[in-house]
């Protein structure tokens, strides 16, 4: 028997921190949480929790949206991990690339077969309410997220047959079959760790009342408005949460977002790339981050004309992706022909031009695939204006004439990806933890985002492959890349450009982590405090 493989078992540098990012596509997104009102939730627990004892000062306050769910298995929606992750902690976390590392775990252990996962749980950790989170705990959560009925995460915990607690700090996750995926997939809103007493006393609850061991825990809640936060101090890297409160407040539409941030309502705001230069004028500190965010258009290629893949092809070639970052983003991200942004481990830096703007290329596969004198599409869209009307103009340069369907948003999921009754639709991916789940919703016969619920099985082999390589060997970024070079050769789908987080902050708010994953706010100061 081979030695079992040691992963991350120093600490990690408060730098090296993240977790998705701005995303439209979850699952099924759940009804209205609450018939308006403030929710009150009590301080509880034994350590300090409104963090009033330590770790620098002042408030913070964020223009971002609310979420679905307070509870991470019935979040519905991708950009929930932003806000769940001000309250919540998992087993690990992902840093600048996108990577595994230590979380509530210090470190982990396969086994030689990769079947089993051991975590070590650091010492001391409890919830915000108080309660201890030791082995126990995990177990139940992570079980939790695998069994409940109205579980939006189990699919991703399918492989786990049971979670053990050795003892107080040791949980072994035992495996239906070789997953060395679980660190990334645990690294999300999937593998939050929840309250075992809140879990027993009030799970409903959790839903608007949150109680996990994240930085900061909820103290009222106005659904669709905003979200007050103080400084946990129970929290595993306390020492480098400065805020003693954090208020979440939806985002401003862009033509008052200046305001918002000069009067002091807001210390942090998203703004589209249209209104960069205008903040900078306003003497605000504008950062680009980049993200995971990927701008698409989604085909269904078992319906014609998209079952040619010459035709699909055309597509690709006709569409001049620089124009589209120049004039939509205003200069600001990508072009991208595949899932995974720069600096990510699955990007393919030889792909970077994979469908090159080439008209008359596009012009004679058209004729090839018996379109020689073009053909008619419609074009569904959430918002008609800026990137559909460009996509639009591009494809009528060769031939092919595009007609937009404007459809409500909250119609898209079900028309385009359940009904499958739209073929054609611009959309953005917003990326995953996990490579494997996001060519798994993007590729996957059962992928939400693969309308046409076809995968070669080739793609298949390579994605089945990855689960197989640890995250630490030497191979497993180029194990990755032939996926990726698969889905792209292969798959419909057509890439466009990446999409930066754009975020404007007060002077008085020191500068915020660049991560591919969710915002963090571990290390931020206000005011100067530390």
């Amino acid at each position: 028997m081979s030695t079992p493989r040691t992963t991350f078992t120093t600490p990690v540098p408060a730098a090296d921190l993240a977790g998705p990012v701005l995303g439209r596509r979850g699952f099924l997104r759940l009804g209205t949480l609450a018939a308006g009102g403030s929710i009150l939730l009590a301080a509880c627990g034994g350590n300090d929790p409104a963090g009033v004892g330590s770790g620098g000062g002042g408030m913070l306050r964020w223009g971002w949206a609310l979420v679905t769910s307070w509870d991470p298995i019935t979040s519905s929606a991708g950009w929930d991990v932003h806000a769940l992750s001000l309250v919540y902690a998992g087993l690990t976390r992902l840093d600048e690339k996108a990577t595994p590392v230590p979380a509530l775990a210090s470190s982990w252990e396969y086994n030689a077969d990769g079947t089993a996962v051991t975590f070590h749980l650091r010492p001391g950790l409890t919830f915000s309410d108080g309660t201890a989170l030791d082995a126990a705990a995990v177990a139940k959560s992570l079980l939790r997220g695998r069994d409940a009925p109205n579980s939006l995460v189990a699919a991703q915990l399918t492989s786990i047959a049971d979670v053990v607690a050795v003892d107080a700090a040791t949980v072994r996750l035992d495996l239906k079959n070789t997953d060395h995926q679980l660190p990334a997939i645990l690294a999300g809103k999937t593998g939050m760790i929840v309250s075992p007493k809140a879990i027993d006393g009030d799970e409903k609850g959790l839903a608007t009342r949150p109680v996990g061991a994240g930085p900061f825990q909820l103290t009222s809640y106005v659904p669709n408005d905003s979200a007050k936060l103080t400084r946990f101090a129970g929290y595993w890297d306390a020492a480098n949460i400065h805020p003693q409160a954090f208020e979440l407040h939806m985002p401003p539409e862009a033509a008052t977002a200046v305001a918002a941030l000069q009067s002091g309502r807001l210390d942090v705001a998203t703004v589209p790339a249209s209104q960069v230069e205008a903040v900078k004028a306003a003497g605000f500190e504008v950062q680009i981050i980049p993200s995971l965010v990927i701008s698409v258009l989604d085909v269904n290629n078992t319906t014609a004309p998209f079952d040619d893949p010459k035709v699909v092809r055309a597509i690709k070639h006709a569409i001049d992706r620089k124009a589209l970052v120049d004039t939509v983003q205003f200069g600001i991200g990508d072009v991208n022909y595949q899932p995974f942004p720069k600096g990510h481990p699955g990007h393919v830096d030889d792909l970077e031009n994979a469908y090159p703007y080439d008209p008359a290329l596009a012009r004679r596969l058209l004729a090839e695939a018996g379109h020689a004198d073009g053909t008619d599409l419609t074009l569904t869209t959430a918002i008609v204006e800026g990137l559909p009307e460009q996509i639009q103009a591009q494809l009528g340069k060769v031939g092919i004439r595009v007609r937009l369907e404007a459809i409500p948003q909250a119609q898209a999921t079900q028309l385009v990806y359940i009904q499958r009754a739209r073929p054609f639709f611009t959309d953005q991916f917003a990326g995953r933890e996990s490579p494997v789940q996001a060519f798994q919703v993007l590729f996957g016969e059962q992928g939400l985002m693969n309308p046409g619920r076809t995968t070669p099985p080739e793609l298949a082999e390579a994605v089945a492959k990855i689960t197989e390589t640890p995250l630490d060997d030497p191979a497993y970024p180029s194990v990755v890349q032939a996926a990726t070079r698969i889905a792209v050769e292969k798959m419909p789908n057509v890439f466009l450009f990446s999409n930066p987080r754009i975020l404007v902050r007060r002077p008085d708010i020191s500068p915020l982590g660049s991560y591919l994953m969710a915002q963090r706010f571990e290390g931020v100061t206000v005011d100067g405090n530390s």
